[in-house]
């Protein structure tokens, strides 16, 4: 395959942060119905979690993941950041099933021009649910008892992103094989079994402050080590910085900021969630990178007793 063939098979995972991981369990593993795919901790800062949220088999295009941070402060998106989560619903009547839900735990929601519905988390991460359409993305959905099938979130459509200078991020963009709107402010990552989109919008007065409640990088979903080491170098060509490829553990993943300021991510999607532990029982006990390992006991006794819904019962470490 050569390097001009490849496709971005649209959005991996996004990254965000919380200061409050039980409630930030709660909220994404109750409220929204996502599956706790994983429990372990940060790669750089190992006394706090990395928790990551997706469909039933943790499957790329639907992974949500926090650093839990818990003294920090509540952030503010602004230019260059990325504002708002978008998700897929599969029909209109999904809308007003999430609308009464939310409404139902006190979270407000809104009904944006296009039909969509906005909705922010405890810590004013904003989130969007569209109507997938006829898109012919597979749904990425979880099983969760209370939210029923045909109204479960399918995974990510796509994000929203400030940018005062929009334009400088076009040839980057185009290089990693995205394909703008007319006005080159969308931007679509259209692979073989999925997409994902970049919406950038003018900035608000004032710089963005990163905390809880912000997002913290974007991943683009790639095969392998090939495909990163060939996306790799058609970044660095058009001016990005890459890192070497990193193992993740679940993934492989290769970073650098595009020109407007936001973190990418490539990540690999050839190793997945269930190489430390069964598909079956994904999330319910805290796994560890190998280099952690042996300071386990301290580590428990550090992070944040959290709830997994899925546990019968019990406080999960």
């Amino acid at each position: 395959m050569s390097a001009t063939s490849l496709r971005l098979e649209g959005l991996h995972h996004i990254t965000a942060m919380t200061a409050d991981a039980p409630r930030n369990v709660d909220f994404y593993a109750r409220l929204l119905g996502q599956r706790l795919v994983k429990k372990t901790v940060n790669f750089d800062a190992p006394d706090v979690y990395h928790l990551y949220y997706g469909d039933e088999h943790g499957k790329p295009g639907s992974i949500l993941t926090f650093f839990e941070f818990p003294d920090a402060a509540r952030g503010t998106a602004g230019d260059g950041m990325v504002h708002t989560i978008q998700w897929r619903v599969a029909a209109p009547a999904a809308l007003d099933f999430w609308a009464a839900r939310l409404a139902a735990e006190g979270v407000a929601t809104s009904t944006a021009p296009d039909g969509s519905l906005r909705f922010a988390d405890p810590e004013g991460l904003a989130h969007e649910l569209v109507v997938a359409g006829d898109l012919a993305d597979a749904p990425l959905v979880a099983d969760a008892p209370d939210v029923p099938a045909e109204h479960a979130l399918q995974g990510f459509h796509g994000v929203r992103a400030y940018a005062s200078a929009p334009d400088r991020s076009a040839g980057l963009l185009r290089t990693l094989g995205l394909e703008p709107d007319a006005d080159e402010r969308t931007w679509t990552a259209h692979g073989a079994d999925r997409r994902g989109v970049i919406t950038y919008e003018d900035a608000p007065a004032g710089r963005g402050r990163p905390g809880a409640g912000t997002i913290h990088h974007v991943a683009w979903s790639a095969a392998d080590d090939f495909e990163l080491d060939a996306f790799r170098a058609q970044a660095a060509g058009a001016g990005a910085r890459p890192t070497p490829i990193i193992d993740r553990q679940y993934f492989h993943s290769v970073y650098f900021r595009e020109p407007s300021g936001i973190l990418f991510e490539l990540a690999s999607r050839d190793i997945g969630f269930d190489v430390d532990e069964p598909a079956a029982t994904l999330g319910s006990e805290l796994k560890l990178p190998p280099q952690y390992e042996a300071r386990r006991a301290d580590l428990v006794t550090r992070l944040t007793p959290i709830v997994n819904p899925r546990q019968a019962e019990g406080v999960a470490r």
